[in-house]
């Protein structure tokens, strides 16, 4: 990986406030392929990729008192294991709109726009990017998405973009080099 880009001024006091850290899961927490392997009895298993390295930036905010979530439109045993894996919160499936969920999501958490980063790839994202304080792109996110992104990773979805993000968050709160010494596996 190579070294992080410097963050400009008004990115990082974005980034700084961020205390709730939601994400898309289908092409932003994965590549967005979604793999069906057909099962003798007329069934198709469904297979998910989740890459490490997300996984230990979702273990990095976690242990850095940020709350996480995620907000997606399908629904997928592997995803419900992997977010109680990374300890996620707020865990949100079958969600035709996303709004809701984030609404409710702000009113348990007691948060505010400004103090939410929310990370996506496509166009059902775009309402929720508008409303949080720091809108992430993933690398290969629709033009549409980037343009309303306040970042966007040079990582791609389901390789490290989370990642990214939840580095750029530590390093804009400055405790980015104490969390890499509380890193645990």
């Amino acid at each position: 990986m190579t070294r992080f880009p410097r963050i400009p001024a008004p990115l990082s006091k974005r980034a700084s406030r961020i205390r709730i850290l939601l994400m898309d899961v289908d092409g932003t927490m994965t590549d967005g392929s979604v793999t069906l392997l057909s099962q003798s009895d007329g069934t198709a298993l469904e297979i998910k990729t989740f890459d490490a390295h997300d996984g230990q930036g979702l273990t990095l905010a976690h242990s850095a008192g940020l709350r996480t979530g995620c907000i997606t439109g399908r629904e997928s045993p592997a995803l419900l294991r992997r977010a109680h894996e990374m300890k996620m919160e707020f865990i949100y499936m079958k969600q035709p709109l996303k709004m809701p969920a984030y609404e409710d999501i702000l009113r348990k958490a007691e948060a505010s726009d400004h103090e939410v980063a929310f990370i996506g790839d496509d166009l059902p994202d775009i309402p929720l990017l508008r409303r949080a304080g720091l809108a992430v792109a993933v690398g290969n996110a629709v033009p549409e998405v980037k343009a309303v992104a306040h970042y966007t990773t040079r990582a791609l979805a389901g390789h490290g973009a989370v990642r990214e993000a939840v580095e750029l968050i530590l390093r804009s709160k400055g405790i980015w080099e104490e969390m890499i010494d509380k890193a645990r596996a």
